[in-house]
């Protein structure tokens, strides 16, 4: 199925962001340079696909349109910017070639990706060629800013696992020509080929290090309810994409606060504590836990007042809805909607925490723009839920620091077009979200 070319509209006047956002920047100011467009070229079930990316974008569909294939994308791109090798980030590359692609005179089948990062350097576009059969391997790879190729690479032997590669140096030479590896993005591979020394590659670092800054800070939130429900080990402070250790994460931060303020844990209700290493100061934590259980006590079944963490006889951690009519409630006795309410609350508010893989990145959390990525935004909430998650999201979208790129189902998409805030697509969207529909 072939998708048409969507282009945003300009943006409808909305209110204001809520005091409570964690940022007094305007609603179009991003902390870091952030991806503005996926193009899915051929992959999946796209061919000439183009989707823009606002800071708040849900996609909408028929079944077998492609929506969930648009965050594959995405994921597969932030992962090859992280330095992940070909084979991790694509272990099924055949279900990436669209169906009916035929195989060149040697077998060849594959598929092409790419995306824009806008920043300082300006709009940056990727363009990504990929041999899915008779072997994975990357076979051309294309940088270019305004119009200028700062990189490209080709497959010149396939006997080889290299591509020949070149990049622009607008010195006395016009390009510089190495040999890299065809199962690693190249473009992340450029700050340790280019010496810096002329205006071009001095051009070309400033590209691919925006693309790679734009692109790592992913998180995929899909949240199973069935591990959420059971007790874990503490110790993990980074959110895994099914929340199953959601428990041990705000313990990790409770704990971590408690022990800079010399008491050894948190407070237990989690209130006046700060998150520790990546969840931002005391300050910015307090205000995004309010938010937190504010959006918990409109969202779940009976009135909660707090959010804490228990630990049980056999060391093992679980959360606990604190109650104001009654006993708390462990997360295993929330039902399956309340539990993904809660997981995406927690990833777009708190964050997943600090990746051990970024532990030594030069670039400061408070420069980047972290992209949520949830399939399914909606699933398993009713129409309450639902409005609340959207209208959180459009508000912490609007600090900058944060957006989110996820899919909805019909149901979803209107009320999406009726929060208030935001951008659209189309006439019918309103101020708050971008709605792409993929349909037909």
């Amino acid at each position: 199925m072939t998708a048409p070319v969507l282009r945003a509209v300009p943006p409808r006047a909305g209110p204001s962001p809520s005091p409570g956002a964690d940022s007094a920047r305007s609603p179009n100011r991003c902390a870091g340079p952030v991806v503005t467009e996926l193009r899915l070229s051929a992959f999946a079930a796209h061919r000439g696909t183009v989707v823009p990316l606002a800071p708040l974008t849900l996609l909408a569909g028929p079944s077998g349109s492609g929506t969930s294939s648009v965050l594959r994308a995405y994921e597969a791109l932030s992962r090859l910017a992280a330095g992940a090798p070909l084979d991790e980030v694509f272990p099924d590359p055949a279900g990436c070639v669209p169906e009916g692609a035929g195989a060149d005179r040697q077998g060849r089948r594959g598929f092409r990706i790419g995306c824009t990062a806008d920043g300082p350097a300006g709009p940056v576009r990727l363009e990504l060629a990929i041999q899915a059969e008779p072997s994975l391997r990357i076979v051309g790879e294309r940088l270019t800013l305004a119009g200028v190729t700062l990189l490209s690479t080709a497959l010149r032997d396939p006997g080889q696992p290299t591509l020949q590669a070149a990049w622009h140096t607008a010195d006395e030479l016009p390009v510089t020509r190495e040999r890299l590896p065809d199962d690693r993005l190249g473009t992340a591979l450029l700050p340790l080929r280019v010496a810096g020394r002329t205006p071009g590659q001095l051009q070309v670092l400033a590209a691919a290090e925006q693309l790679v800054v734009a692109l790592r800070p992913a998180f995929v939130c899909e949240p199973r309810p069935h591990r959420m429900r059971t007790p874990v080990p503490p110790g993990e402070g980074r959110l895994r994409r099914d929340c199953g250790n959601l428990a041990a994460v705000l313990h990790a931060a409770y704990d971590g606060q408690g022990r800079a303020r010399g008491r050894g844990r948190g407070d237990g209700t989690g209130h006046g504590v700060s998150y520790g290493a990546g969840y931002g100061d005391g300050y910015a934590y307090r205000r995004r836990h309010a938010r937190l259980v504010a959006l918990a006590d409109a969202g779940c079944a009976r009135p909660v007042a707090g959010l804490r963490v228990e630990r049980l006889a056999d060391g093992r951690v679980r959360a606990v809805l604190a109650r104001s009519d009654g006993p708390g409630t462990p997360l295993e006795r929330l039902g399956d909607g309340e539990l993904r309410y809660l997981a995406l609350g927690v990833a777009l508010l708190m964050g997943p925490g600090e990746d051990p893989a970024d532990a030594g990145s030069e670039v400061p959390a408070a420069l980047q723009t972290r992209t949520v990525l949830a399939d399914g935004f909606d699933r398993d909430l009713d129409g309450r839920q639902s409005r609340e998650l959207l209208t959180e999201a459009a508000s912490v979208v609007a600090g900058g620091r944060v957006r989110l790129l996820g899919t909805v189902t019909e149901a979803g998409a209107a009320r999406a077009r009726g929060t208030a805030g935001a951008t659209v697509v189309d006439p019918r969207g309103t101020a708050g979200a971008t709605v792409v529909d993929l349909g037909p």
